[in-house]
């Protein structure tokens, strides 16, 4: 935004405060504002409605924006809401932007995952997906 010469012309030098005000509330109101970031899902394995052949050992959830360790949850549970993963949730020490846990070997069923991140400026985003696991055939 540009100050017209008429507009530097109504202002008198005896008001050098009110110019500077006026400079300062216009830099402050054309400078653009932060982008704030949820940190989204981007791809999973096993993926959102997928059906597996074989249990899987572990879900790994990657997210678009890096995540706050310590305020990260990923959770499986079995068709009857009972938790099943190895309870050792972590973001990867290597890829701050993938979410994993540990499963023991499962046998046929649906499974629901449930995760709630903490991006690193604070922004929570959470969600849930299934996956089944075939039975042998």
């Amino acid at each position: 935004m540009a100050i017209s010469f008429f507009e530097l012309k109504r202002i008198k030098i005896g008001q050098p405060l009110k110019f500077i005000s006026f400079l300062c509330c216009l830099l402050l109101f054309s400078q653009s504002q932060p982008a704030w970031s949820h940190a989204l899902p981007t791809h999973a394995e096993p993926g959102a409605g997928t059906a597996c052949n074989i249990p899987p050992p572990h879900v790994h959830i990657w997210f678009d924006d890096p995540l706050e360790p310590g305020l990260c949850i990923l959770r499986v549970h079995d068709r009857s809401g009972k938790p099943v993963d190895k309870k050792d949730c972590r973001v990867n020490p290597s890829n701050a932007k993938l979410l994993e846990v540990s499963l023991p070997p499962l046998p046929p069923g649906i499974y629901r995952v449930v995760w709630s991140v903490s991006s690193r400026d604070g922004h929570r985003t959470q969600g849930d997906y299934t996956f089944v696991i075939r039975s042998p055939d």
